[in-house]
């Protein structure tokens, strides 16, 4: 029987500490070649933990370049603020695929945009921070990343 995996993104405050802690470790083996005993001591999680989720947890950014992501915003109906979100973009050097922004129903609009994340991107995950934490900004939820 073969196992049905499914992806989500999580955002690190809803993830568990050992979790957590396993991303670390595997941080840890690839940028200073420690060992796995060496990198869970060093994190305090047990070899068992880190081998239990070693495979399953890796920071959003890594295997993120040439992909496209897809984000959903609910956004104030306030001048500028689109531009605002796309110059974050364009701050990040990432590729603007699509957009496509609703007309605003009580002030609120949706903007769904796609974005293209080049070699010369920055740290995308954190390109999507800083566009969540924009004033007008309501809520950002990631729909999609191929």
């Amino acid at each position: 029987m073969e196992e049905n995996i499914k992806y989500y993104v999580v955002k690190q405050k809803a993830l568990p500490e050992v979790l957590l802690k396993v991303a670390q470790a595997n941080g840890l083996i690839e940028t200073k070649g420690l060992s796995v005993a060496d990198a869970t001591e060093k994190v305090g999680i047990s070899r068992s933990s880190y081998y239990k989720y070693k495979d399953d947890i890796f920071p959003f950014r890594d295997n993120v370049k040439g992909k496209t992501i897809t984000f959903v915003l609910s956004m104030d109906d306030e001048p500028g603020l689109l531009s605002r979100v796309l110059k974050k973009v364009a701050e990040f050097h990432a590729n603007i695929l699509t957009i496509h922004q609703t007309i605003p129903v009580n002030g609120v609009a949706s903007l769904t945009l796609s974005v293209d994340i080049l070699p010369s991107t920055g740290d995308s995950s954190k390109m999507i921070e800083e566009i969540e934490q924009l004033s007008g900004v309501r809520y950002l939820k990631i729909l999609s990343r191929e």
